[in-house]
């Protein structure tokens, strides 16, 4: 391509160079115009391509495959808990001997909860033993204490306890048993134990026991 270019420059100059054409004679009037020669100069782009690659390819940096998120398994979830259905308390509700006034011993009921309409309370059994060999009967009292207000209504009574051969005195007692005048929907059922003598005469007796059993009109 280089010796080209200076082929065609060469070709060029060397037109520049040549003698001007000759001239008519002198006693022609017209003269003609001189002819200048046009030159055509041809801009070649060339267009340099490197003999010398890189031979060293870079290669690829291996990336890393993600590894798939590890599968959850769902936690077993367990059985919602069902109502259970309520239970009257098989165990018996034991009272401090120290309220038998040293007459009475061995005092328990069957539910510290006695209610008017719920089946499962609707009777405490309240069994005691008397300590003075004179008492061959006992009589049971009771009364209402209202929680809502406080106030406390008579004593009630008296209900006679049956005694069995081993001289414990057992009485079951119902919800509807309390006076219709004395019942509240929230309260304590106090009660107490009077000892007698065979004639009927009295001996001697429990403390007032109170706020140990719960008076209702339904299941608590």
């Amino acid at each position: 391509m280089r010796t080209l270019f200076i082929l065609i420059l060469a070709f060029a100059l060397a037109a520049c160079a040549a003698p001007p054409a000759p001239t008519e004679p002198a006693n022609e009037e017209v003269v003609g115009p001189t002819q200048t020669p046009f030159v055509v100069v041809e801009t070649v782009v060339v267009t340099v391509i490197p003999t010398d690659l890189p031979t060293d390819v870079p290669t690829a940096v291996p990336t890393a495959t993600p590894l798939p998120p590890p599968t959850e398994v769902p936690a077993t979830e367990p059985p919602a808990p069902t109502a259970a259905p309520v239970e009257a308390d098989s165990s018996l509700v034991n009272v401090d001997s120290v309220l038998g006034g040293g007459w009475f011993s061995e005092m328990s009921l069957t539910a510290n909860t006695l209610s008017l309409r719920c089946q499962l309370y609707k009777q405490v059994t309240f069994s005691v033993k008397a300590m003075d060999p004179n008492i061959s009967q006992v009589d049971f009292y009771y009364r209402i204490q209202d929680k809502a207000t406080g106030a406390f209504f008579d004593w009630q009574g008296p209900r006679r306890i049956l005694v069995d051969g081993n001289g414990n005195f057992t009485l079951a007692f119902a919800g509807e048993d309390v006076h219709a005048n004395f019942r509240k929907p929230n309260a304590w059922f106090d009660f107490q134990f009077v000892g007698l003598s065979r004639s009927g005469g009295r001996i001697g007796n429990s403390e007032k026991i109170i706020q140990q059993v719960n008076y209702t009109y339904d299941c608590p």
